[in-house]
């Protein structure tokens, strides 16, 4: 009876697979090829998942650089060729973002979406208030971080003795930079709360993160085990009357803050998934952008030499005894004016961003991505930029594996001149986006990555240790920034000596 039971189930299926496949969406003439798979609404998420930059270049030598692809509900179609890139981000007519910010991030973070009637104009004025990441604002973000860093690294590693101490650099990467990013823009927290309120904020965060890519794929949070406490635990944590406690919390929260107080329909577990909101996109991706330029600096020692005395050179002698704001005289054009360090980073992220910038078609139309070149677009179907295939494109970068910390210098100024059959692109490097995607703290970002390397190159040696898995990209974060290391690394540190000599 079983077997007569499993039998039929199984010929229901491959009956039902077979009408979704076979009277579902068809190609019309004129639209890109259309690549659906076998299984309905799955489509080709899982072949994507596992590798999404191998499947979306085989793809690309299969049908061309445009074609359509079934993942997870969504009909996505991909453009890979850079030179056409321009005609899709100036697009924004009929293509537009908003129906993908509104929608995802609400869901993942547990607030209300903010483009309706019952909150006016509240999106326009949280658009309105990352101009607190630009200018002067970024200035005093950046001074805060300086004197954070060296707060976090004086209590927590200056005070080593001088002998060797071993660690593990992703690990080691988190603990530091999620606490400083948190008391930037956060504040410090109450007295005798600052290892405990923030190690267990820290943890809730890891195990949410780890479920970021399921629950972006649209499985419900209640399917993933303790990510739906992990979030409960962060939210409550940022609660308004919590975060009130802090001391110097950075004008762009204080202003976010202030904003939502005047949205009487929000409630406070709405304000607090909005601050989680803002918490993950500050350190989601950092992290593992600072892991990564940290690990290919200290492996390679051309670049590490090179990155040290720039940083010397540029910055001055820090001054190890001094207080935290006495230690360095910060200036932007201090940060700007690193450039191999800046080169070095924009390499590490060129290895290692796997964002994918998204649009979505707002009605019918007919793209337009080159002169006599137009594909027919449906209302609802999502136009896909995957920046990893141009920065992996050996046309493009020149043995694009291969780490360079100087592929973004020439003739002493940053490189901005790439080319793609013969045309200078204008998007070659995107680990940020692109056009209304484009991430709002990106300079914030920079900055942070900038000044924990100048510290870390500063105060102490650092070697990663022998005989170990080198770590390579994990591609399970594929389309949501920069990928995770698939395993750490053990490495080594320990103090240099006061005269700070560079080499």
């Amino acid at each position: 009876m079983l077997a007569i039971f499993t039998w039929l189930l199984g010929f229901c299926v491959a009956v039902f697979t077979s009408l979704t496949y076979f009277y579902g969406r068809r190609r019309k003439e004129g639209e890109p090829p259309l690549i659906k798979g076998w299984i309905p609404y799955v489509g080709k998420a899982l072949q994507f998942g596992r590798d999404a930059h191998r499947f979306l270049t085989a793809h690309r030598d299969r049908h061309g650089d445009v074609f359509t692809v079934l993942i997870a509900g969504k009909y996505m179609t991909f453009v890979m060729d850079p030179v056409l890139y321009p005609s899709i981000i100036k697009h924004g007519k009929h293509l537009t973002f908003h129906e993908f910010s509104d929608t995802v991030p609400p869901v993942i973070f547990d607030f209300p979406r903010v483009r309706t009637p019952r909150f006016p104009e509240l999106s326009n004025h949280i658009q309105k208030s990352y101009n607190f990441l630009k200018g002067e604002n970024l200035s005093l973000l950046s001074e805060t971080m300086v004197r954070n860093l060296l707060l976090v690294l004086r209590q927590d590693y200056l005070g080593l003795a001088s002998e060797w101490r071993t660690d593990e650099l992703h690990r080691f990467c988190c603990r530091v930079m999620f606490e400083v990013t948190f008391m930037t823009l956060y504040g410090k927290p109450p007295e005798g709360m600052r290892h405990g309120g923030i190690r267990t904020l820290r943890e809730q965060f890891e195990s949410f993160d780890a479920a970021l890519p399921m629950l972006v794929a649209g499985i419900p949070i209640s399917f993933l085990g303790s990510t739906k406490s992990a979030r409960k635990e962060l939210k409550a944590f940022l609660m308004p009357h919590n975060l009130a406690s802090w001391v110097g919390p950075s004008r762009f929260i204080q202003h976010r803050a202030e904003l939502f107080e005047q949205y009487h329909a929000l409630e406070d577990a709405d304000k607090a998934g909005h601050h989680f909101a803002i918490l993950w996109a500050s350190v989601g991706n950092t992290i593992p952008a600072a892991f990564w330029a940290l690990y290919h600096l200290v492996t390679h020692p051309e670049a590490l030499t090179a990155v040290r005395a720039e940083v010397r050179r540029v910055l001055g002698p820090f001054q190890q005894g001094a207080e935290p704001d006495q230690a360095l005289a910060f200036s932007q054009e201090k940060m700007d004016g690193l450039l191999y360090m800046g080169s070095a980073i924009r390499e590490s992220l060129r290895l290692s961003a796997a964002s994918m910038n998204i649009r979505v078609a707002q009605d019918d139309f007919v793209l337009q991505l080159a002169q006599g070149y137009s594909v027919p677009v449906r209302r609802g179907d999502i136009i896909a930029l995957y920046p990893q295939s141009i920065h992996m494109d050996p046309e493009i970068f020149e043995d694009p594996e291969a780490y360079q910390f100087d592929r973004f210098v020439e003739d002493g100024q940053e490189k901005k001149t790439f080319y793609k059959s013969g045309q200078k692109l204008k998007y070659f490097c995107m680990p940020f986006g692109s056009g209304s995607s484009k991430c709002p703290g990106r300079y914030l970002a920079m900055n942070e990555m900038k000044l924990f390397l100048a510290l870390l190159l500063t105060y102490f040696d650092l070697e990663v240790l022998e005989d170990q898995a080198r770590p390579g990209p994990d591609p399970s974060r594929a389309g949501l920034g920069i990928l995770l290391p698939d395993t750490d690394v053990r490495f080594r540190y320990r103090l240099r000596p006061v005269s700070f000599d560079p080499c």
